[in-house]
């Protein structure tokens, strides 16, 4: 029995089987992780949709004509099944799973609102996310039962900023503050901001100075509690510069660079092992390859020691920055750790026709005999200026093609005689 085929055909389809249980687990992992405020959006997604798709099929198909004819089949155009079709197939994007699935489980509802409600819920959100499928809440409240947002249903977070799950039937209803408020109702100043104005209902935060953690003012002398990185000094915040305390923390190789309320470890000069700032000059120690010249680490030029370094035949030291190396004199080239004669192998010259193709040997062939049809239609006309200007054309445009691909070839060639 030949189990070739039969090895090649189940090698084939568990692959196949693989890729179609791992679609059908992902497809059913991002069913599970929809969340209650995900069908809200895909809820309102649809409804909104569907007031465009009623926009764009009203008097469709109508305009112009028997005016009668047309308000008696608009009347049933407007609330027929037809339009409602219509306007469904608008109301989601082809891959969007979640969308498509909302108005299948929920087709009927759509189809009840518009046969039998619609007068009496002009609003199809109203209608379909909060009363009748229960998707979502009204403005300022959240959760399962529509709880009121902190801070009130009506200006949840006093205004100034987010509810948590806010319109949703999710979330905690806690406030995220705008930038610049804080506390449980926003109704306070965040760190770095003052008071600019304030009453019952509203307040005002306005940015401190770049340094102040709290103050009365914007200017850099009215703070009353500085940021990380600065000190307190007459009501203004002084830098405090790491690098001359021990907060800095810096590896070997690298040196401390105070900035404005911290610092930065910035690498030494590569002549440096340790150093106190930028450049050779700042070392407090050298790196391997240099040494202390008064104040700076310069390169240490090994090739200048008394006693020979590259001692392999036909080698010579070669100072680097930091080091050195041990390289061939001219005429000579590295071959298994070894200075040997650099021979150059001499190439042979091409003759003319050396790199000449069988396409191009075939042209050139046509073109030969070509010249002497017309160098005897010449002869034969004993010298008619017609036959003439045709053989001499014929020879110009002859050698035009030719040379424009072989001139070069054939100069060298002339000139050394092949």
């Amino acid at each position: 029995m030949n189990i070739c085929p039969l090895l090649s055909h189940r090698l084939f389809i568990f692959p196949v089987l693989w890729i179609l249980l791992y679609s059908i687990v992902s497809l059913q992992f991002l069913k599970s992780v929809a969340t209650k405020q995900d069908s809200c959006q895909i809820c309102r997604h649809i409804t909104e949709n569907f007031r465009k798709g009623m926009e764009k099929t009203a008097n469709k198909n109508f305009g112009g004509g028997n005016t009668d004819w047309e308000k008696k089949n608009l009347a049933k155009y407007e609330i027929s099944e037809t339009r409602l079709l219509e306007i469904i197939e608008l109301l989601c994007e082809s891959m969007n799973f979640d969308c498509n699935q909302m108005v299948e489980q929920n087709e009927d509802h759509i189809e009840n609102w518009w046969f039998r409600k619609q007068e009496e819920y002009p609003d199809l959100f109203q209608w379909l996310c909060l009363d009748t499928i229960q998707v979502c809440c009204p403005p300022g409240t959240f959760g399962p039962n529509c709880s009121s947002c902190t801070g009130g249903s009506t200006k949840p977070c006093s205004g100034y900023g987010q509810c948590d799950g806010n319109g949703t039937r999710s979330g905690t209803g806690l406030c995220n503050c705008d930038p610049g408020y804080a506390g449980s109702i926003c109704m306070e100043c965040a760190d770095g901001y003052f008071e600019e104005s304030r009453n019952d209902t509203q307040l005002v935060c306005q940015e401190c100075y770049k340094s102040c953690k709290k103050c009365t003012g914007p200017e850099d002398y009215k703070c009353q509690e500085c940021k990380v990185g600065w000190f307190l000094h007459d009501d203004k915040c002084i830098d405090i510069d790491e690098c001359d305390t021990e907060l800095a923390n810096c590896k070997p190789g690298q040196y401390c660079a105070n900035t404005d309320g911290s610092y930065e470890c910035r690498a030494c000069d590569k002549a440096c092992f340790t150093c106190m700032g930028a450049g050779p000059s700042r070392c407090k120690k050298c790196n391997k390859g240099y040494q202390m010249d008064g104040t700076k680490c310069l390169d240490i030029d090994e090739c200048n020691s008394e006693k020979p370094i590259c001692n392999g035949e036909h080698e010579e030291c070669k100072n680097t920055e930091g080091s050195y190396m041990c390289a061939c004199i001219d005429g000579f080239a590295k071959h298994d750790g070894l200075c040997v004669e650099d021979k150059v192998t001499p190439v042979p010259e091409e003759g003319l026709f050396d790199n000449v193709t069988e396409d191009e040997m075939v042209v050139l062939q046509q073109m030969f005999f070509g010249v002497i049809i017309c160098a005897l239609a010449t002869l034969a006309a004993k010298g008619d200026m017609v036959f003439t200007s045709i053989f001499i054309g014929a020879i110009a445009a002859t050698a035009g093609y030719w040379l424009s691909e072989k001139s070069d070839r054939l100069v060298d060639g002339f000139l050394k005689g092949k």
